[in-house]
């Protein structure tokens, strides 16, 4: 990776630092940490599959992002905007996972409906939102809405923490695209 990536990851850490004080919304994987590796069910244009992480960074970076509940009104708006900017992560060479709580029967219609079969949605059973501390404090048994950028390395490179939706899909493509120098 060269300096000047670094720099930019640096300084788009330093902005989502500042938002998620502003916020109040906090993740506890710093940028640096390792992502704890897993093995999930996932779904993609309906169709089930296994996902385990380690495979996906095999490919480059992925972006692992956290959502509290399949076809909630912020929840499909943010899948949605995902699904319209796909073409940009694939063309940085980042894969995409959306990451909730919900039974995987559920991810299926969600991964044709809002995600327009453009990219996977796994279950995040308690080892994974334990592991990644995005359990929703105020709603038990759902996650809040976290956005990790994982390099290949497996470490945490960017992390985007904040309940509204609006500026994840942005900021991961940005540190993505620092990432990737694409």
């Amino acid at each position: 990776m060269s300096s000047r990536s670094i720099a930019r990851i640096a300084a788009l850490s330093l902005a989502a630092a500042a938002m998620m004080s502003a916020t109040g919304a906090t993740a506890a994987l710093a940028v640096g940490a390792k992502a704890p590796d897993f093995t999930t069910r996932g779904a993609m244009a309906g169709k089930t599959f296994t996902l385990t992480l380690s495979h996906q960074l095999k490919r480059g970076p992925v972006v692992l992002y956290f959502f509290p509940k399949a076809f909630t009104p912020g929840c499909s708006a943010e899948a949605r905007e995902f699904a319209e900017h796909i073409e940009d992560f694939k063309k940085a060479g980042a894969t995409v996972i959306g990451m909730s709580t919900d039974p995987v029967d559920d991810l299926v219609a969600f991964s044709t409906k809002e995600c327009a079969g453009k990219f996977a949605v796994a279950s995040a059973g308690p080892g994974i939102v334990q592991g990644y501390d995005v359990a929703l404090k105020m709603r038990p048994g759902m996650t809040d809405r976290t956005s990790y950028v994982i390099a290949p390395s497996g470490r945490i490179a960017f992390v985007h923490s904040e309940m509204n939706y609006s500026g994840h899909v942005q900021s991961t493509l940005a540190a993505v695209k620092a990432i990737t120098g694409k």
